[in-house]
């Protein structure tokens, strides 16, 4: 395993900015996800760490040392991508093989008919062998081994990719959207299995996917991207529960955060000193469905009207209408009375949990009192 430094990557494609500065450090061992919506520049930066795309500035540093020098092949880095990229005319086992034979097999040895017999190729193939098979226990696709990329299912063959990049017992692993082409029900359980995998493994990955339920689930820390920058980055928790930009808030997190705009009156009446803010009347203020509860109206600061219900079985999701703002929705909390669609309920936020930021998206952690 290897620590990854990103230091001040830029990247443009013609006039458009795609990389603005990307400054990241991976720690040896760590499972860091690059999340953001599509075409916020985080595939670039991972095709620019594994050396297939060059940078227009700054530096990329493997084990502290730099290798902007170096050819993709000589990086020692395992790339999975999203389509798998498997050899259809080829066995499971010879798929995963490819790289091994590539790296210990001469273009002689390699020959289909004579390579074989030649001196030292006997030994050569059983030790490929020896690693494909132990890279196929491991994954739990050794029954495979003689079946074709066409006869699997997606999950499979995303795990014979896997396989290939495993064989090689890489410094690092670089994952691009790996899991968006299986059902909602196969990315469940492959975001298992490849945490998983990475505990076992004990090596660094770098994971990218637009999907933050998947960074939030298998990662040591997230880099949330945005328009070509990184935005904030952290462990899961932290920046579920602590965002530094407003961006970032609405993002990560399912349900999507509550935002309202408060004038200086609400949100004092919320808990917010409005006074230390540059602008006490355009302040955001967000919270988390579970942050909030279902109160008595009268005298709430906050008050709604249901307007939707959302049976999860486990949770209720109650969508109440405020003002003119957007649809609020609360968690119902098991203990409270199940509302009715037409129901007026005030509205308790946490005061801890409130999150308070400026009309241009940035955190003011000044102006909330009562802890948060």
């Amino acid at each position: 395993m290897a620590r990854i430094e990103i230091d001040g990557i830029e990247k443009r494609f013609g006039r458009t900015p795609v990389l603005r500065g990307i400054d990241l450090d991976v720690a040896a061992g760590e499972f860091l996800s690059l999340v953001g919506p599509s075409g916020c520049g985080k595939s670039t930066l991972l095709r620019i760490v594994a050396g297939l795309t060059r940078e227009d500035r700054g530096a990329i540093r493997l084990a502290g040392e730099d290798v902007d020098h170096l050819a993709a092949r000589d990086r020692d880095l395992a790339m999975v991508f999203q389509n798998y990229a498997l050899y259809p005319h080829l066995t499971v086992a010879e798929n995963i093989a490819v790289p091994l034979v590539m790296r210990r097999l001469t273009t002689a040895q390699r020959l289909p008919l004579v390579g074989r017999h030649l001196s030292g190729s006997r030994a050569a193939h059983a030790a490929i062998a020896a690693d494909v098979a132990r890279v196929a226990e491991t994954l739990g696709i050794a029954a495979l081994a003689n079946r074709r990329p066409g006869e699997l299912s997606g999950g499979q063959r995303q795990r014979i990719a896997l396989g290939r990049a495993m064989v090689r017992r890489p410094k690092a692993f670089l994952m691009d959207e790996p899991l968006s082409n299986l059902d909602a029900k196969l990315r469940v359980e492959m975001r298992s299995e490849i945490a998983s995998l990475h505990r076992r493994l004990e090596t660094t990955f770098v994971y990218v996917t637009h999907d933050q339920a998947e960074a939030m689930t298998m990662s040591d820390r997230i880099a949330v991207m945005m328009d070509g920058a990184v935005l904030q980055v952290g462990t899961p928790d932290a920046v579920y529960a602590d965002p530094d930009d407003l961006r970032v808030a609405e993002f990560v997190g399912s349900p999507k955060i509550n935002v309202i705009t408060a004038d200086a009156a609400l949100a004092a009446a919320l808990g917010v000193d409005a006074t230390r803010a540059p602008d006490p009347d355009g302040l955001r203020l967000a919270f988390r469905t579970e942050a909030v509860r279902l109160v008595d109206p009268t005298g709430a600061a906050l008050a709604g009207r249901v307007v939707h219900l959302e049976n999860f079985g486990s949770d209720l999701m109650v969508h109440l209408a405020v003002a003119a703002a957007v649809p609020i929705v609360v968690r119902r909390d098991p203990h409270d009375p199940r509302p009715r669609i037409g129901e007026t309920w005030g509205l308790s936020i946490r005061p801890d949990r409130l999150l308070v930021f400026d009309a241009a998206g940035r955190r003011l952690r000044s102006v909330v009192g009562r802890g948060a």
